[in-house]
């Protein structure tokens, strides 16, 4: 691995979903290309709950009102204690406690139904937004296999899996969060301001005055420590990429001593995330204490021209603390609105991604016109006439391909990487359409028939094995769905696999993990085969079906599979010229075209493309 090279792969951040980094609510959030038409299209996409959001709105309002409201009656029962002391004083009864006590039974019914409201709305608001998480996450799931292949080509797996995670996560949890945040802020910010103006007008002046000075300062610390921000967010993808390449590839790294490379590498981009993040705390940790000096200030105006006016007789003593609380609850909706406008501004930039990925153009599932013939009641004769294709339309990769195969055939395909054998593969299956051309099943166009009928045509196994998480036994059976296990187990024997499963702990139940490596590359492949056995297809397609196990298995293999294969049609693709030797109709493939057909010994015996490449093989293993 040359220097240049281990430098590229440390520099590969992996790809992170949105989130809204540190800082909270004081950095702005990551922001939609169209966030007033994102906007527009999710609030379509939940009006079947318009009904509860409505009710969401009203208990939101109803909790504000009631929680503003406290204050104003709490001041009450101070004005009775101030107002019983001096009575007192001047050798009157005093205290009136049992109106104190009103007054608190009063607040108590205030507060409780307030909590009341906003356990009613939370309740409802968390349904609303964990339904639309659900109904996002089944949408995206049935999309995916709508999607045709070359989408797949186009976007990287992380990309795609960031949608039904990252993406959903973060618009569920905006949503159940901003809606009634938002509701919320707002009610309170024109509830306490009333409040105010009831108690003050000249007060309510002087506590606006405090506003546009702490609007000022949040926002010379939001552009200072934005940038600082965005480069920690930057450089901790960094870190992560490198430490989860580093350890995903621990066994390359030992073995080409890159490990001196990689730390030195590390250890740059740590000191640029330690930079970048202790100034980014340092500004954010500024807010707080600069808003608490502002607001203290505004509490001191406030008590002196609260006691002026109190003395003059124009304000009650209790008048005074009810206005100090409603100053303190002023500040915070409109710091609550702004860390709303960054939610919202996240949830516009997830819901985007989302709309995008289930607004793509889907491959057509159904044929126009309709065969006149199921496909499970095909012989499987297949024929190709003058296919052209290419991923790229200004890159044609299979040039003019035409074949003939008949019922029972067997058919190799081989040829240099590259020459478009598995293409081939992929277009008889409709994984893509061809260019130009046709292919016949049967005689009948297979762009005639639905996609999912005609799959269930044809039996695959792919160089490249796909196990999921579960039990040999369920493995096997997904091949048939309906197979009883001593149909799966006569699969296994006729895959040769049933030896190897019974040595295993736990037999046909061993549960496999996620990347089936409790059992070998070899294992795998005969699990896959014993799959294909299982699902009896009318056509087969064999990819390199035995590349990953050991020569003496492949002839048992290969016994299996010509039983197996008798009577059906079947594509075998191979680099191993040798395990092809009986085919029916050898196919020779280079770029993109067939240069030369027929069976082993003729092609030998031409002495062409086909003869210096099984020779080849022999030489390179001689």
């Amino acid at each position: 691995m040359s220097e240049e090279n281990k430098q590229n792969v440390m520099r590969r951040p992996p790809r992170r979903g949105p989130g809204h980094g540190p800082g909270g609510g004081m950095i702005p959030g990551e922001k939609a290309k169209n966030f007033k038409g994102t906007m527009k299209k999710l609030i379509q996409y939940m009006s079947k709950y318009h009904a509860a959001i409505i009710i969401v709105m009203i208990f939101t309002v109803g909790s504000t009102v009631f929680n503003v409201i406290g204050p104003k009656v709490l001041g009450k029962a101070t004005t009775e204690i101030f107002n019983g002391l001096i009575d007192k004083i001047n050798g009157g009864s005093g205290i009136d406690f049992v109106k104190i006590g009103w007054i608190l039974v009063v607040l108590l019914i205030l507060y409780g139904v307030s909590a009341l409201c906003g356990y009613v709305q939370g309740y409802v608001m968390s349904g609303i937004s964990q339904k639309t998480a659900f109904r996002m996450r089944k949408e995206i799931s049935e999309k995916i296999h709508r999607l045709p292949m070359n989408y797949y080509d186009k976007k990287t797996y992380g990309e795609i899996l960031s949608r039904i995670t990252n993406d959903v996560d973060t618009l569920g949890m905006s949503l159940n969060q901003s809606i009634t945040q938002l509701i919320s802020s707002v009610a309170t910010l024109i509830g306490v301001f009333i409040m105010m103006l009831s108690i003050s007008p000249l007060m309510t002046v002087i506590a606006l005055l405090i506003l546009p000075v702490s609007g000022g300062l949040i926002g010379f610390i939001i552009k200072h420590s934005q940038k600082y921000f965005v480069k920690q967010q930057e450089y901790l993808g960094h870190v992560n990429g490198q430490v989860e390449e580093t350890f995903g590839g621990h066994q390359v790294v030992k073995l080409f001593g890159a490990e001196e490379t990689f730390e030195k590498e590390f250890g740059r981009v740590n000191e640029e995330l330690y930079d970048s993040a202790w100034k980014s705390q340092f500004f954010s940790g500024l807010a707080q204490p600069i808003m608490g000096f502002v607001g203290n200030l505004g509490y001191v105006a406030v008590a002196v021209i609260g006691g002026y006016l109190n003395i003059k007789g124009v304000i009650e003593v209790g008048d005074i603390q009810s206005f100090i609380q409603y100053v303190r609850q002023f500040t915070q909706p409109i710091t609550q609105i702004a860390q709303v406008s960054n939610q919202l501004q996240s949830t516009a930039a997830a819901a985007e991604r989302i709309f995008e990925f289930l607004e793509e153009e889907e491959e057509e599932q159904f044929a126009k016109n309709h065969a006149p013939i199921h496909a499970s009641d095909l012989v499987g004769d297949v024929t190709f006439e003058h296919v052209k294709f290419g991923y790229n339309p200004d890159k044609i990769i299979i040039n003019d391909f035409s074949a003939k195969v008949k019922q029972g055939q067997k058919i190799a395909i081989v040829g240099p990487t590259g020459a478009g054998k598995t293409t081939m593969v992929k277009l008889l299956m409709r994984f893509y359409d061809v260019t130009d051309g046709a292919i016949l099943l049967d005689g009948h166009n297979i762009k005639d028939f639905d996609r999912t009928e005609l799959r269930e045509a044809f039996g695959m196994v792919l160089q490249d094995t796909w196990l999921f998480k579960g039990s040999i036994m369920e493995n096997i059976r997904y091949g048939r769905l309906d197979a009883t296990d001593e149909e799966v187990i006569e699969a296994a024997k006729a895959a040769h696999a049933h030896r190897f499963i019974q040595t295993l702990p736990g037999g046909y139940d061993m549960e496999l993990n996620e990347e089936a490596s409790n059992v070998s590359q070899g294992q795998k492949q005969l699990l896959t085969i014993a799959r294909a056995i299982l699902a009896d297809n009318r056509v087969l397609i064999l990819d390199e079906a035995t590349s990953s196990v050991d020569t003496r298995t492949e002839v048992r293999i290969q016994k299996a599979m010509d039983n197996l294969m008798e009577g059906r049609t079947s594509f075998i693709i191979a680099h191993r010229l040798s395990t092809i030797r009986n085919a029916d109709l050898i196919l020779v493939m280079k770029d993109g075209d067939i240069i030369e057909q027929g069976s082993h010994d003729e092609l030998m015996e031409r002495g062409g493309f086909y003869c210096n490449l099984y020779n080849s093989q022999f030489e390179e293993s001689a």
